[in-house]
């Protein structure tokens, strides 16, 4: 059992991972082991059916603290859970299923949609996500690094 986890790639409290489906390459993910499920900031959220399926249609602001880039997402309702928050409160969510992709990795996870607005990152990463792929390591960051940001010129 120690040999299997000392093969398995280490990464930190936070990371950024990509959501290519969603067409986002990068979102801040807070990695919680607390977390059961793993989840999505997502505001004007719509269920609908199509087909005879359910689906639903979002937006996300992928970098935090900007309000000015929104993505916006259609895919299919893959359930509906009651969750509870890290508050103790409960609530009844939609349930998608998603590839991440992190260190070069991808698979597919399933992220809970929430109003995230509040919160200090537009993703939280859980365990379930990551059991039996990753181990993390609650002093350290970005192993998967930090993407490139643009530079923001000034007006003289």
């Amino acid at each position: 059992m120690k040999d299997e986890l000392s093969k398995l790639p280490t990464i930190g409290w936070r990371e950024y991972v990509s959501l290519p489906d969603l067409k986002i390459p990068a979102i801040k993910a807070k990695v919680d082991t607390g977390a059961r499920s793993s989840s999505l900031h997502a505001f004007e959220m719509e269920l609908y059916r199509k087909d005879g399926l359910d689906y639903v249609r979002f937006k996300i602001h992928p970098v935090q603290r900007n309000d000015e880039l929104v993505v916006e997402v259609e895919t299919p309702v893959f359930d509906i859970r009651r969750v509870r928050s890290s508050s103790g409160e409960s609530s009844v969510r939609p349930v998608i299923v998603t590839v991440v992709e992190l260190l070069g990795v991808a698979w597919p996870i399933e992220l809970t949609l929430a109003n995230r607005d509040q919160m200090g990152f537009r993703m939280l990463l859980g365990r379930e996500a990551m059991r039996g792929r990753m181990l993390v390591d609650p002093g350290s960051s970005y192993f998967g690094g930090k993407p490139k940001r643009k530079k923001v010129k000034r007006k003289p």
